[in-house]
């Protein structure tokens, strides 16, 4: 694998670890905390950015949760300040992970006037039940004003966030859910199926047998996102994110999580991120006061790193890839990791031809639209 050991990393993910309270589902590291250990997160989070910095020439940045809608105006303003001073501003691409009830104009002023120029808004649902059984704190109305506060404030791409399959969800829910979205004419679309996580409410309730998994519903449900999502002007370039404008790669496509499909380098900073850099991945504590403790003693917050074998790493880099609907194309994949898919990969990739899956072409090889709703699956089978 090709790996430029002078050039600056160009990709910054930021954990944001708190929320207002804790939803059903997730199994992402958050907690619902108290201003001061906030503001105690503010400054070691300035402290992990000032060690990175002069690594760093941030094309895309992203900040996720958690709730990062959730920091303070003062908070806010403390860590767009720093990263000005470090000069990390100025990305072709910043995004900011909200919550549509902790969107307020002077916040949507603030990131707008310090260069964000995304936000992604988890809207999950639009039935106000549902939204109370995955534990959200916002209502559907809040959802519609922080939409026009973010049009206010001149935010021209941003991505709405949607669940399907959540327990007593219909179809009738789905598509009322799907046809007020598209009217919202939102440049970008993310779409998931409830996962059931491990140390999940929603799991427990789960296994406890208070309501059972319909697995013909959400494929029934996948299709009709799909369907719907297209004849509203969206392309589908990743399982579960659709964007407008061209089929290959959208110009409104997430370009920090295209990255990560792509096998690109990237920092990861804040509680229980990981990154990778240089052929080594790392992982920070998943504990917000350890790692506030390991930054105010100078030192990075890493609980874990590793350095990849190229044929593991080009394996995580062909399932990755394998997400979006360009699946690989043979030529990128060998310029990316030094590795022939057609060598290493061939009786994985004819397998899934086999299966109706995937589809080998002269230059490249990709998931069908069936292969592609099984795309975990498809993509073990590249792992090393």
């Amino acid at each position: 694998m090709t790996v430029n050991l002078t050039a600056p990393v160009t990709s910054l993910y930021v954990h944001v670890p708190f929320c207002a309270q804790k939803c059903e589902y997730c199994a992402f590291y958050s907690e619902a905390s108290s201003g001061e250990l906030i503001n105690r997160y503010v400054a070691a989070l300035v402290q992990e950015l000032a060690m990175v910095a002069s690594d760093l020439k941030p094309r895309t940045i992203f900040f996720g949760g958690g709730t990062p809608s959730l920091l303070t105006l003062a908070q806010w303003k403390t860590l767009l300040q720093a990263m000005e001073k470090l000069h990390l501003l100025g990305a072709a691409e910043f995004t900011i992970e909200s919550n549509p009830a902790t969107v307020s104009a002077d916040k949507c002023k603030l990131l707008r006037d310090f260069g964000v120029n995304r936000i992604s808004m988890g809207v999950q649902s639009l039935d106000e039940k549902l939204l109370d059984r995955l534990g959200r704190i916002h209502s559907r109305a809040q959802v519609f004003k922080s939409f026009d506060l973010l049009r206010a404030a001149g935010f021209d791409n941003v991505n709405l966030d949607l669940m399907f399959a959540i327990p007593t969800q219909t179809m009738e829910h789905w598509r009322d859910t799907l046809n007020e979205a598209m009217a919202m004419q939102s440049e970008h679309l993310s779409s998931y199926e409830v996962i059931y996580e491990d140390d999940t409410p929603l799991f427990a309730q789960l296994q406890a047998g208070e309501f059972s998994v319909d697995e013909e519903l959400a494929s029934a449900m996948y299709e009709e996102l799909i369907s719907c999502s297209t004849a509203a002007g969206f392309q589908q370039y990743e399982i579960a994110n659709f964007a407008r404008d061209n089929p290959r790669l959208p110009s409104h496509a997430c370009q920090h999580n295209v990255n990560y499909w792509r096998g690109g380098s990237y920092y990861g900073l804040g509680p229980s991120a990981t990154g990778y850099v240089r052929g080594r991945r790392t992982k920070n504590w998943a504990n917000t006061q350890l790692y506030c403790e390991q930054l105010e003693k100078g030192q990075r917050a890493i609980e874990s790193s590793e350095e990849l074998s190229p044929l593991r790493r080009a394996g995580e880099i062909a399932a990755f890839g394998l997400r979006m609907n360009a699946g690989w194309p043979f030529a990128d994949f060998q310029r990316t990791t030094s590795f022939d898919l057609r060598q290493e990969w061939q009786g994985e990739m004819a397998k899934l031809q086999a299966h109706g899956w995937a589809k080998i072409s002269d230059d490249r090889f990709h998931l069908t639209p069936q292969g592609l709703r099984f795309a975990d699956a498809a993509a073990e089978m590249f792992l090393r």
